[in-house]
């Protein structure tokens, strides 16, 4: 295996600035209250109470299934959440949170986040988690 295809679908960063553009669509959609990820944290989004309407891209690396649980465990508390994350189908987070969203919005094409020379090494999508709207329809998974 050549060193180029070994990261075919990896990426060496895990910090993906979203493009200004896309969020400002999916802003109008959902008109955010907050962000427990902001790319300069001021505070540990882990470990804090969320909003009520929430926009969060975690970092891509180890610590997303973190991240996803969180939103996850936000929502059963009646919270948006909305999550920009990579199409990581095949992982055990994806099973174990995404596949529980009330949507999974797949993105055509790869984006391209701000800061980054060239568009993602990885395809993306957007997952939302609905809170009041769809605890009835979800049961708890359990821990």
């Amino acid at each position: 295996m050549t060193k180029n295809n070994s990261v075919h679908f990896m990426s060496l960063r895990s910090d993906w600035e979203t493009p200004k553009e896309f969020y400002a669509g999916l802003n109008e959609e959902f008109c955010f209250t907050f962000d427990p990820c902001p790319s300069n944290p001021i505070f540990d989004g882990l470990n804090i109470e969320w909003g009520n309407i929430n926009f969060c891209n975690p970092p891509y690396g180890r610590q997303i299934t973190a991240w996803i649980k969180k939103g996850y465990e936000e929502s059963l508390k009646g919270k948006l959440i909305v999550f920009l994350l990579p199409s990581r189908t095949d992982t055990k987070w994806w099973h174990d949170y995404v596949m529980e969203a009330d949507e999974i919005r797949f993105i055509k094409g790869r984006l391209k986040f701000d800061g980054a020379k060239n568009c993602a090494p990885f395809p993306s999508c957007v997952v939302v988690f609905r809170g009041k709207q769809s605890i009835i329809k979800r049961p708890r998974l359990p821990k």
